[in-house]
This record gives C-alpha cells, sequence and structure tokens, in this order.
C-alpha cells in the first residue's frame, strides 16, 4: 500500500465518518451507562481501552460501515483502525454468551465464533480487492467474550483477544463509578 493509496482510504474515511474522535468517545462512554445492547458494551469497552487490547492501533477510521463505498451488502466492519506503522487493522466483535448451558446454547456459541472469523477475513480480502491495498498491509483482529477463540486465530494470522462477560460487567460498573 503507498502513501496514496493509505492517504485516499484516510481522506474516505472522513468523509463517511466525519465524527471527531471525542465525539466518538462520547458515544461510547453514553453507551456504558445504558448498556441495552451486549454487543455495543463489548464494542464500547474494546474503544475505550483499544490501547491495552490491540496497541498498534491509533486512530478510529471506520466504525460499523462499510469500507466499500455504499455496498453494505459487502459487509460492514465492526471497527477499522490506521496503526502506528500507517497499516490498516480491522476488527470484528461479537458478544458470546459464555453463560447458557445446553447443546443448542454450543452449537449456537460455535456458529459465532466461526461467524466472526470468516467476517474479519471476507472483509480482509474485499479491502484488498476493492481498495487495491496488498495483504500485508491489512491486519485483522477479533474481539469476543469468548476465550475460546483464542486458538482460532492462529494459522489465519487474526489477532485474537477477549474478555469475559463478568470482567466486562465489572469494568463498566467501576467506570460508571469513576464519572
Amino acid at each position: 500500500m503507498t502513501a496514496d493509496e493509505t492517504n485516499n482510504f484516510v481522506a474516505y474515511c472522513k468523509i463517511i465518518q466525519p465524527q471527531s474522535q471525542k465525539d466518538i468517545q462520547r458515544f461510547f462512554e453514553g453507551v456504558v451507562g445504558f448498556p441495552y445492547d451486549k454487543e455495543l458494551l463489548l464494542q464500547a469497552y474494546l474503544f475505550l481501552n483499544i490501547k491495552d487490547i490491540f496497541p498498534s492501533c491509533s486512530e478510529l477510521l471506520l466504525f460499523e460501515k462499510s469500507p466499500i463505498a455504499d455496498y453494505t451488502d459487502l459487509g460492514k466492519c465492526d471497527f477499522v483502525y490506521l496503526t502506528s506503522n500507517h497499516k490498516l487493522f480491522i476488527i470484528e466483535t461479537k458478544f458470546i454468551d459464555t453463560e447458557a448451558t445446553g447443546a443448542t446454547e454450543r452449537k449456537r456459541r460455535n456458529k459465532h465464533r466461526n461467524k466472526v472469523f470468516d467476517q474479519v477475513i471476507t472483509l480482509k480480502k474485499r479491502f484488498s480487492e476493492y481498495w487495491n491495498i496488498q495483504s500485508d498491509q491489512l491486519e485483522c483482529g477479533v474481539f469476543t467474550t469468548d476465550s475460546e477463540v483464542s486458538w482460532r486465530g492462529n494459522g489465519v494470522n487474526v489477532v485474537t483477544k477477549s474478555v469475559t462477560i463478568e470482567n466486562l460487567e465489572q469494568w463498566r460498573i467501576n467506570y460508571l463509578e469513576k464519572k
């Protein structure tokens, strides 16, 4: 990826995601206070702790937007960050209910685990094709509430991180108490 390709993509992001980093931070801080959507709470945790979870991420470029013009049918990225070494880091999140029990729930968890990896790998391929970005300039990550995904990133070049549901809820409570 040349500097021009990077600059073109960053300029595109500023058009479709014009909010400042401060505005996005205020949005996620608001989510912490009203955690009705567990996936969104997980995303708030990730955004507000990005340096601890994925240290190379420096600037959020896209959140819940399609990286390919208005083709939302081709998939939206949960997060796309610019890294400190000017690569793009695509992150998909998935709240996986690890507390539910039974055979149906085990199947559902496995389906979610597979889906989140499929999503990020597919998005990487589409980024590469549409924006003419070399795949070595694209990094991928998965962030879930399920530590079982950690080994799945091996061999497919996906960085996996997780937080337990219990730790996520404790963080939410502590975060609100600090406010």
